[in-house]
């Protein structure tokens, strides 16, 4: 039987800024390839496979170094779950490629929110004002980057709300499984259903990459691999109210590797819809910690 984690909020806080670090840089690289700036422009089905692939060899060798102990894995829920992360992980690379990674990152910050509205009907939740506002807010937040009217840009948006919609609902049973199975033997059950998902629909687009698409293919796995094992760690040691606020840094870092490489930086409706955005699930979270506290106090 699977050991939980000893709870360790300082550890769980310096794995989801490690992770939240890794998920941007996948992003960077993702765009470089989606935007043809390595090459032929890479399809996002396909950039998914390989980060799949790779992912799966990084966790396979380390899985074989460390020789973890593996317990019965509950299967559909797997297969749920890697269904909803490579929709959710394809249409960020997608987004990536019409859209500022500043931007991408600030929707995809909607996750937890629609994981809390999906929480209603799949785990039968009841829902307060509070949290309701917080949702609000971060829509509004949204709907303001999506920038009505301007092409590309709200397209790229869209796409990105539909990757938050369905990361969101992934987080629901990444919570579930991390208490019930080690970490390594999630991400390697993940990544093994991801990457036969992730062939089949890249086997419509598929295109012979260069080495360097291949190099960069393969940091996206090993990236990818690494923010998820962190992440799902993080989750292993504290509350996902408790973890989530960190991973803002994430839009830190998104924009700073923007800046760098393509020279791309925020401009007023960027800040704005993303302060407003972070506002909203700052409250979400914030509320879910001081639920979450309320519930465990003594009677």
């Amino acid at each position: 039987m699977f050991t939980p984690r000893a709870q360790n909020p300082a550890l769980a806080a310096l794995l989801t800024l490690a992770a939240s670090a890794f998920a941007a840089g996948t992003t960077l690289l993702a765009k470089a390839l989606g935007t043809g700036a390595l090459g032929p422009e890479m399809h996002a089905l396909q950039i998914s496979q390989g980060r799949f692939l790779f992912a799966l060899m990084a966790i396979g060798c380390v899985a074989l170094v460390m020789r973890p102990r593996f317990t019965r894995p509950d299967v559909p829920r797997h297969v749920a779950r890697s269904g909803l992360g490579w929709g959710g992980v394809t249409l960020m690379f997608a987004a990536a490629a019409f859209i500022p990674l500043s931007d991408a990152t600030a929707i995809s910050f909607l996750n937890p929110v629609f994981g809390m509205m999906l929480a209603i009907p799949l785990l039968g939740e009841k829902v307060g004002r509070v949290r309701w506002s917080a949702a609000v807010i971060a829509l509004i937040g949204a709907a303001i980057l999506t920038r009505p009217g301007s092409g590309a840009l709200e397209i790229g948006a869209i796409i990105a709300l539909g990757s938050a919609l369905l990361l969101g609902a992934e987080l629901i049973l990444i919570k579930q499984l991390s208490g019930r199975e080690g970490p390594l033997q999630i991400l390697l059950v993940n990544n093994g259903i991801g990457i036969v998902i992730a062939s089949i629909a890249a086997s419509f687009v598929w295109i012979a990459p260069t080495p360097t698409q291949w190099a960069t293919l393969a940091g996206i796995g090993v990236l990818m691999a690494m923010a998820q094992g962190c992440f799902v760690n993080a989750l292993a040691r504290a509350d996902a109210s408790f973890v989530a606020p960190f991973f803002y840094a994430a839009l830190v870092f998104a924009a700073f590797y923007d800046a760098a490489v393509f020279g791309v930086l925020p401009d007023a409706v960027s800040v704005i819809g993303a302060v407003i955005i972070l506002g909203g699930a700052g409250l979400l979270a914030w509320r879910e910690a001081w639920l979450g506290k309320r519930a465990s106090a003594p009677n």
